[in-house]
C-alpha cells in the first residue's frame, strides 16, 4: 500500500489515541487475570484463542487468508514464540508481583533495546541524537532498580522477567524489519502466528495441567481474558494499518500512549501510587523514546547518501 508523504488527517489521530489508550489497559487486564488464579500458560493459550478468531476473520473478509508454505511457517513460527508464547507468558507470570504502571514502563524500552541491537547488527544507522536516547533510555532502567523506585526488593527477579519479556518483543521487531520481506501481508502472518502459537502452547498446556476453563456467567477472569484478546487484536491492526498508510514514524508515536495510558489505568484501576523515581525513570525513557524514533525518510536518505 503506498504511504502518503502528506501530513495526517484527524482520523489517524484520532485511531492513534484510541488504539494506544486502550492498548494500555491490557496491563491492567493481565493483572486482573493473573491476580484471580488462572494459569499463565492458560492465560496465552485463550489470548492466542482470541487474536486467532479475530485476525482469523479479518483474514477471511478480506479474502486474504495466509499461504502455508515452509517459508511461511517458518516466518511465523519465530514470530509466534517471540511475540506471544514466550513473552505474554512470562508477563502473565510476572503480573502477580509487580505494579501494571511497571510493566508499562519495562515495554516502552523495546524501541529503545531495538535500536541497541540495530546498530550492533549493523541494520541501522549511528546518529548522536539516539545515542542520547539510547543512554537515556537504560539509565532510567538502571535507576528503576533503585530502592526508592522498586522498594520491595523480592520482586527483582520478576522486574528481570519483564525485561526479558521485552526482548523477545526486540527480537520480534528485528526479525520483522530485517527478515519478513515488506510484500508479505503482515494481518496473514500474524493469523498464522496466531495459529501456530495455539499449537505450541496447547501442546504443553494439558501435559502440564495448565488449562484454565472460562465460564458463563461471566467473571473478572473471563472479562479480563476477552478483553485482552480483543484490545491486543484491534489496537494491532490499527497499529500496521498506520504504518502502511502515515509510515512507521507516526505510528511510532503509539509506544507513548501506551506506556503512559498503562500506567494511568493502574492509577485508575489499582489505586497504584509511584514514587519520585519512577516518575524520574518514566520521563527519561519516553525521552529515550522520543529520540530513538524511527527516521524520517529525508533523514535516512541522508545517512544512506553518507555511508
Amino acid at each position: 500500500m503506498h504511504r502518503s508523504s502528506a501530513a495526517p488527517g484527524l482520523i489517524p489521530y484520532i485511531l492513534l489515541g484510541v488504539a494506544g489508550f486502550s492498548w494500555g489497559i491490557t496491563f491492567s487486564l493481565a493483572k486482573i487475570a493473573a491476580e484471580a488464579g488462572a494459569h499463565p500458560i492458560g492465560l496465552t493459550f485463550w489470548q492466542a484463542v482470541v487474536g486467532f478468531v479475530i485476525l482469523g476473520t479479518f483474514s477471511l473478509v478480506r479474502r486474504r487468508w495466509p499461504v502455508m508454505n515452509r517459508r511461511s511457517l517458518i516466518r511465523s513460527g519465530l514470530v509466534a514464540l517471540t511475540g506471544t508464547v514466550v513473552p505474554t507468558t512470562l508477563y502473565f507470570y510476572a503480573a502477580i508481583h509487580l505494579s501494571a504502571g511497571i510493566m508499562s514502563i519495562t515495554v516502552a524500552m523495546v524501541p529503545i533495546m531495538t535500536y541497541a541491537a540495530s546498530l550492533i547488527i549493523g541494520s541501522d544507522a549511528y546518529q548522536p541524537k539516539r545515542l542520547v536516547g539510547l543512554t537515556l533510555g537504560f539509565t532510567g532502567m538502571v535507576l528503576l532498580v533503585h530502592p526508592d523506585a522498586l522498594p520491595d526488593r523480592t520482586v527483582l527477579p520478576w522486574l528481570l522477567v519483564a525485561m526479558l519479556c521485552a526482548l523477545c518483543y526486540t527480537l520480534e521487531n528485528l526479525y520483522v524489519d530485517n527478515r519478513v520481506p515488506p510484500d508479505v501481508d503482515m494481518a496473514g502472518l500474524l493469523t498464522l502466528s496466531m495459529m501456530i502459537a495455539l499449537l505450541i502452547l496447547g501442546s504443553v498446556m494439558l501435559p502440564l495441567n495448565a488449562f484454565t476453563p472460562l465460564s458463563y456467567p461471566f467473571t473478572a477472569l473471563e472479562y479480563a481474558v476477552l478483553g485482552m484478546g480483543l484490545i491486543t487484536s484491534f489496537a494491532y491492526l490499527i497499529f500496521l494499518y498506520l504504518i502502511q498508510t502515515c509510515g512507521a514514524v507516526f505510528a511510532s508515536m503509539m509506544a507513548y500512549m501506551v506506556t503512559l495510558s498503562g500506567v494511568a489505568w493502574g492509577m485508575l484501576l489499582f489505586g497504584e501510587q509511584h514514587s519520585l523515581m519512577v516518575w524520574v525513570v518514566l520521563l527519561l525513557i519516553l525521552l529515550g523514546m522520543l529520540l530513538v524514533k524511527p527516521l524520517e525518510h529525508k533523514e535516512q536518505d541522508q545517512i544512506d547518501a553518507q555511508r
